[in-house]
């Protein structure tokens, strides 16, 4: 049986301390923060309650609309940023495995080929004086060769683990950004529906003042109302007209931003909803902060911070020495034929060790980076933690607050179509001024039109409530019916009144 060469004995040794190495990067406990995190939401309910709600990924189909749905599902096949961070996790995930290269060894093989002729100069020729002595010289020559660094001190797996930590950073801001994707999408759905509702509203309203130019035209001929009341009439007729096709206007640019969105070309023929949804249930009490371990910024943040403080440790480690082993094996001979026969092996096997001295501070400037690096790392991680509350807490209370205007809209647009119609009716009868049933006509496009755009808000703002928490949730069944929604508590309202 033949044996392996001497210099693949000899690096044997070195290639199993490699292979039982790792670079996974480790999980870094958080830091402590400068202030004191609640144990549930100021802003949410008074209920102490620990209902702890189930996660649900796909979150948007809580809203019940199949068109939602399908916008949705349609935007995270075809959007292009989300495909754009989709190509930067495969980007940090080359670059994990470029730096993990440097902990292996480095293999090469070689080929090489030499002819050479080299004269003598100035050495006695027989048969003429004028006559070179020459000589070819041909060498062929196949070897393997072997470099691998000791990595003693670390530092070129912190390297690879911050690689490696970098790489998951970029698999969250992907979960990130497939969440942004999904809410823009409900949201711009919902941005169509209320546009088209609003155009619904404009209309019956120019139909409504349509109407009344007529009445106020009979009686301006009949001689009973004087020509103010007609220029009256016409003006509110031709602001309402406007009004339609500023309406139509705002739909277009909404259909355009959908398409947009589902990566489509901008050709406002999108289909959405045509009318607003209901609001889901409404948000768990006692919803506990440590729900935002779940966001996936949040989560990068901490992967990032994890690379920060593996490239200091590579920074501290590239002030000791380098140790590195080279070794080469091959044959050697001046005749092609004779490159596989072992008679003309050659190998050489060198150690090298490397002590930086002098390099103008690089080094210890690389450390000061670092150092800096990590300061930066710590407070973007606090900074962070401190927008996610700000952004959960300022939901909470922005859901509690819209209702409440919803509730007082609906109501305030009610009383004011009640109002125009009386008016129309006392106007007709000759007991009212026009003027009275312009303003009625005004009170009751602005009220019930502020009740749409309210009711939007109202969705977008349950939507980013939803990616403030990292994602949806969802009431176990046995306690969905003991959670009266906000609007079964408005339908009951209607009906005692």
């Amino acid at each position: 049986m033949r044996r392996l060469p001497y210099f693949i004995v000899s690096l044997l040794p070195c290639i199993l301390l490699f292979c039982t190495s790792c670079a996974w990067p480790p999980d870094v406990e958080h830091p402590d923060l400068e202030f004191d995190q609640p144990e549930q939401w100021t802003s949410g309910s008074d209920d102490s309650g620990e209902l702890e709600p189930h996660i649900c990924v796909e979150w948007w189909t809580a809203f019940g609309d199949r068109a939602v749905d399908a916008a949705v599902l349609t935007a995270l096949r075809q959007n292009h940023d989300l495909q754009a961070a989709a190509a930067r996790v495969a980007r940090a995930a080359a670059e994990a495995r470029i730096a993990g290269a440097d902990l292996q060894p480095s293999l090469g093989v070689g080929l090489s080929g030499a002819r050479q002729r080299t004269n003598y100069v100035g050495l006695p020729f027989p048969g003429g004086e004028d006559q070179v002595i020459s000589s070819t010289y041909e060498n062929f020559g196949v070897s393997l060769d072997v470099t691998w660094e000791l990595d003693l001190w670390e530092r070129l797996r912190s390297t690879a683990r911050a690689a490696l930590a970098d790489f998951q950073a970029a698999g969250y801001d992907y979960e990130g950004a497939y969440l942004s994707i999904a809410g823009q999408t409900v949201k711009a759905c919902f941005a169509v529906a209320e546009a088209r509702q609003q155009i619904s509203l404009a209309e019956k309203t120019v139909e409504s003042y349509r109407r009344s130019t007529d009445i106020v035209s009979a009686r301006y001929k009949g001689g009973v109302r004087s020509p103010l009341e007609v220029r009256l009439a016409l003006s509110n007729l031709s602001d309402a007209e406007a009004n339609l096709e500023l309406r139509h206007q705002r739909l277009d640019a909404a259909r355009r931003q959908l398409d947009l969105l589902l990566g489509r070309y901008p050709g406002a023929r999108t289909e959405a909803p045509h009318s607003l949804p209901d609001v889901p249930s409404p948000v768990p009490p006692g919803l506990p902060a440590a729900l935002l371990s779940r966001r996936p910024d949040l989560a990068a943040s901490e992967r990032r911070l994890t690379a920060t403080l593996e490239r200091q440790d590579a920074a501290r480690a590239a002030l000791y020495p380098r140790i590195s082993l080279t070794a080469s094996g091959g044959t050697a001979s001046n005749e092609l034929s004779d490159l596989l026969d072992m008679d003309f092996k050659v190998w050489s096997v060198v150690g090298n060790l490397v002590q930086p001295i002098f390099q103008g501070g690089r080094l210890r400037a690389g450390v000061d980076r670092a150092d800096a690096q990590r300061a930066e790392a710590l407070a973007a991680w606090a900074a962070a933690v401190l927008k996610s509350f700000a952004e959960v807490e300022t939901a909470l209370t922005a859901e509690r607050l819209l209702a409440e205007r919803e509730v007082h809209l609906d109501s305030a647009a009610r009383h004011a179509e009640a109002a125009e119609a009386l008016a129309v009716d006392r106007y007709r009868s000759g007991l009212e001024e026009y003027i009275t049933v312009l303003e009625s006509q005004r009170a009751a496009l602005l009220n019930r039109s502020r009740h749409l755009t309210v009711r939007r808000e109202l969705l977008d703002n349950r939507v980013d409530l939803i990616l403030a928490l990292g994602g949806g949730f969802r009431v176990p069944e046995e306690e969905k019916d003991e959670t009266p929604t906000a609007d079964a508590d408005r339908r009951e309202g209607d009906q005692t009144r």
